[in-house]
């Protein structure tokens, strides 16, 4: 990935894998955030690596575009609420983005086949601290990636 700003290098190069619940918002970001001027697909996606949920969900509501229910639901998925999850990844019905998680989660272990069966694997792992749960933040942290990526070449 191309430098976007020192901000947003500092952020992936310090923030580890996202926990699959709420986890604890990266206070040390919001302000740098806040003065970003990136598209909104792209800052709710920094806004949820950096565990701030409110933020990343005021913005991802408000855009109407597949980008913006994917956000969504990953937003709602960590929350953890899995029938608002599931019910943005209606909304994002088929999008490229999954159909390279099909091709690139079996490296991590997991032979991804849908979001909302995805949804119900977090659900029963989350706080186990087995190595499903380790498993299942790579393979949230390869959807991070891979739409994040999109987001930026939406521009």
């Amino acid at each position: 990935m191309n430098a976007i700003d020192p901000i947003v290098d500092k952020i992936l190069a310090s923030v580890p894998l996202s926990p699959l619940g709420p986890g604890t918002p990266h206070e040390e970001f919001r302000h740098a955030l806040a003065c970003l001027k990136l598209s909104p697909p792209v800052m709710a996606g920094l806004c949820l690596r950096c565990d701030l949920l409110h933020e990343s969900h005021e913005i991802s509501q408000e855009l109407h575009t597949p980008e913006g229910s994917f956000w969504h639901a990953i937003m709602h998925r960590r929350e953890p609420d899995a029938w608002n999850s599931k019910y943005w990844w209606r909304k994002v019905d088929s999008h490229p983005v999954l159909i390279q998680l099909v091709a690139k989660a079996p490296a991590l272990g997991y032979k991804y086949t849908n979001p909302h069966d995805f949804v119900d694997f977090c659900e029963r792992i989350r706080g186990s601290g087995s190595g499903e749960e380790d498993m299942a933040k790579r393979v949230q942290q390869l959807e991070w990636e891979l739409l994040f990526n999109w987001c930026l070449n939406l521009n």
